[in-house]
């Protein structure tokens, strides 16, 4: 009997010892995003340059995105901290890193030495191969969250259905 009465306590420790780490990815994530937001909000002018460099879209439109990109990337990391909206910030921070780094690698492909402008000026001297598995691992850390978002998901449904 004592020891069925340890189990759930167990369980539970484990239990929340695996939220804190989910917790703890959330706020490296979000974090990283916030950082780099914020670098780019305080110059949005550098940043609409970066953003030309790639030469993919017009500068009327860099210069847009330059204003609105940084304080989305802001309010989707507060978003993965408070967890509002939470699987919609981790779905837009998913698809902006995917596409920064197709846009790198396609301005690589053509020839381009451009700055990335992910974090200002201390990304400036990042090499390729440094700026392209920098963005796989936050990826990487992007998609883990969603995978733990929608697998919570689907077993607590589980278990009401049963």
């Amino acid at each position: 009997m004592k020891t069925a009465g340890k189990l759930p306590t167990i369980n539970y420790q484990l239990s929340t010892n695996r939220r804190f780490v989910w917790r703890i990815v959330d706020f490296a994530v979000a974090s990283i995003f916030i950082y780099a937001g914020a670098l780019k909000a305080f110059d949005p002018v550098q940043f609409a340059n970066d953003i030309d460099n790639y030469k993919l879209l017009p500068w009327p439109v860099s210069v847009a995105f330059a204003f609105y990109l940084p304080w989305l990337e802001i309010f989707c990391a507060l978003g993965l901290v408070f967890r509002f909206l939470y699987r919609g910030a981790l779905s837009i921070l998913s698809a902006s890193i995917v596409v920064f780094t197709l846009a790198t690698i396609a301005a690589k492909l053509r020839g381009l030495d451009i700055t990335c402008g992910c974090f200002g000026h201390a990304s400036q001297n990042w090499s390729f191969p440094a700026h392209l598995v920098t963005n796989l691992a936050i990826l990487a850390g992007l998609l883990a969250l969603s995978f733990k978002a929608t697998s919570g998901n689907r077993l607590q449904m589980r278990s009401n259905f049963s």
